[in-house]
């Protein structure tokens, strides 16, 4: 149990120095290669010329919504997810409750108990962090190509907010990036919809359609 619970751990300490060499090493560099590339596929797929900007926002948004929902419910088990959340609220409710009363023999047994809780609580979320790797790679580069897209494609589009008529939707070099309402309606339609589209392949992941398709995708990842 011991050498599966270190081995565990050694993994998620292997996806996070993944992550963060691809964050801070390799992707400042290759984003930028792999935007020249991505315009090549999305300036005649969304880009519409220029001429419909927000569609294009809104369709960028989509197809990383979409593909980073698909890689999440592939690589997370969202029942044992359920039941490592169940679990840890019942065993901190346990917790406070002994502590209240003072039961001090209570409180100590539960104690042992935290590190199965714990271990728990890692194998559940441990899933979650390897479509990251992919999502990055795939992610950023979109992001550059949306950025640069707006910059040279639209620089004079203004857009109706309910702050104001005349809002541009991408401001001057001088402006701060936080404040772009390209941002903003890039961020608000991506939380909406992947919040729409996870819950609804959170409950798809449940069939067994569904783990059919993992078993025969990944034979060896379901026992």
């Amino acid at each position: 149990m011991k050498k599966l619970d270190n081995k565990a751990q050694g993994s998620n300490l292997l996806m996070l120095m993944i992550l963060m060499m691809l964050m801070f090493f390799i992707m400042p560099t290759l984003a930028p290669i792999l935007a020249d590339y991505l315009h090549v596929v999305l300036w005649p797929l969304i880009g519409f010329g220029g001429k419909l900007p927000v569609l294009t926002l809104l369709l960028s948004g989509l197809i990383v919504v979409f593909f980073s929902s698909m890689l999440t419910n592939f690589f997370t088990d969202w029942k044992k997810m359920g039941e490592s959340q169940e679990i840890s609220r019942a065993f901190q409710k346990e917790m406070s409750k002994a502590r209240r009363e003072g039961n001090t023999n209570r409180v100590n047994k539960l104690m042992k108990m935290q590190p199965e809780i714990m271990k728990r609580q890692t194998e559940a979320s441990g899933g979650m962090m390897k479509p990251m790797v992919f999502l990055i790679i795939f992610i950023w580069p979109i992001f550059m190509w949306l950025r640069t897209f707006l910059s040279i494609s639209v620089p004079h589009y203004y857009i109706t907010l309910p702050w104001g008529n005349m809002v541009p939707l991408i401001n001057g070099p001088g402006e701060a990036f936080i404040m772009q309402a390209w941002l903003w309606l890039y961020l608000v339609f991506s939380i909406a919809i992947g919040q729409v589209l996870r819950q609804g392949l959170k409950y798809l992941s449940w069939t067994d359609w569904w783990k059919g398709i993992k078993e025969r995708i990944r034979p060896t990842s379901v026992r």
